[in-house]
């Protein structure tokens, strides 16, 4: 079996374990509890050709503060129409698409959605600027943004795309933040742009200038540290020290990083006391012209995104990721209580040396720095 054929790490040990081995397998990889959801979901979900999964998190009962239960979605899909087709048609169909999976995380209870990054191909690997730049929009009027999901289904949406910023003739990765009145909340720029041989993101844009920038919504404090963020564990910590409940990691990644796929949001779920959830696109999105793209052979495709989008609580527990392949839906209910009593427990924060931090930092970033060897 090829790795684009493999569905999912969980479908093997299925396949091949038997249950009481199985059982403990999954409860020192996972340790959730499965999460039950309408019929009409289900129903909804397979029909629509997508997969439906479902996990809680849990707190204990404190005697001060009631519980703090919300439910957070995460969407997986491919691309609707080939890369050719007409940009408009492109557009409208991932809304199509999107919309009918979003319609299935409210039947579930979904009060916080995020979609993988941006609204497009992802034809950063071509460097080619036609006609992807044309996917474009703004943050605050564009197509994407006054899609009406969030007021529509009283859901929070976090809604990456390419914006344009016609003030200062800019591009940039962005994640448009909506509340679920239906109002632009903010936006957060990607911090961090991939360089990797011949694959340079900057091609299109660069570095976001945002900062880390936290979201009060009526279901929590939440912040977007989009794909290449993630491989920086400042960034999330940074997202954290201004007190963000629940990281979303929204992402567009193949090959060589899925060993790290299923670790780096769950480390950064343990370090800074809060939950992350990650999100990858799936299929594998062929481009008409040839390029070269990260390792210098020439391609029609960037390979194949694997999905595997999952959620990470501040417990060291995570979901199992959604499959490889397909589109996805993964509904998670999470008790926000859990933050605080892991960091009361473990307080990583707590005896953090932060001041010791900074100003060794503040010397290392000098061009006269010297290591303390």
């Amino acid at each position: 079996m090829s790795g684009s054929e493999l569905e999912s790490l969980e479908k093997v040990l299925e396949s091949h374990l038997p249950e009481p081995e199985l059982r403990e397998v999954k409860r020192l990889l996972f340790g959730k509890r499965k999460l039950d959801f309408p019929a009409c979901a289900v129903d909804a979900a397979s029909e629509r050709d997508f997969e439906l999964k479902a996990y809680r998190f849990e707190a204990a009962q404190e005697q001060l503060r009631p519980p703090r239960r919300i439910r957070v979605g995460l969407i997986q899909h491919r691309i609707v129409l080939p890369t050719d087709a007409p940009v408009l048609d492109q557009v409208n169909a991932m809304h199509n698409r999107i919309g009918e999976m979003v319609e299935v995380a409210a039947m579930c209870g979904v009060n916080v959605v995020c979609f993988q990054e941006t609204w497009m191909p992802f034809a950063f690997c071509t460097r080619e600027k036609e006609p992807w730049t044309e996917f474009a929009e703004s943050a605050e009027e564009g197509n994407t943004t006054r899609f009406q999901l969030a007021k529509k289904y009283n859901m929070v949406v976090i809604s990456p795309i390419l914006e344009r910023d016609e003030l200062h003739n800019t591009l940039w990765n962005t994640a448009v933040v909506i509340s679920n009145s239906g109002n632009v909340l903010g936006k957060s720029r990607k911090n961090h742009i991939p360089r990797i041989g011949d694959f340079n993101e900057s091609t299109y844009y660069m570095e976001g200038d945002t900062g880390h920038k936290v979201f009060q919504t009526q279901f929590g404090k939440i912040a977007v540290n989009i794909c290449y963020g993630r491989h920086h564990p400042l960034n999330w910590f940074m997202y954290s020290l201004n007190g963000a409940e629940i990281i979303f990691n929204p992402s567009a990644t193949v090959g060589a990083l899925e060993p790290m796929w299923p670790i780096e949001a769950r480390n950064a779920a343990i370090a800074n006391h809060c939950f992350t959830c990650a999100i990858n696109r799936v299929g594998t999105e062929h481009f008409k012209s040839e390029f070269t793209s990260g390792d210098g052979q020439k391609h029609h495709d960037f390979g194949l995104f694997y999905g595997s989008s999952y959620v990470a609580a501040p417990d060291g527990n995570r979901t199992p990721g959604l499959s490889r392949t397909s589109d996805g839906l993964l509904v998670v209910e999470m008790d926000l209580n859990l933050n605080r009593q892991i960091s009361d427990k473990w307080s990583f924060k707590m005896t953090g040396r932060y001041a010791e931090y900074a100003e060794e930092l503040a010397k290392a970033i000098r061009h006269d720095f010297k290591p303390n060897i």
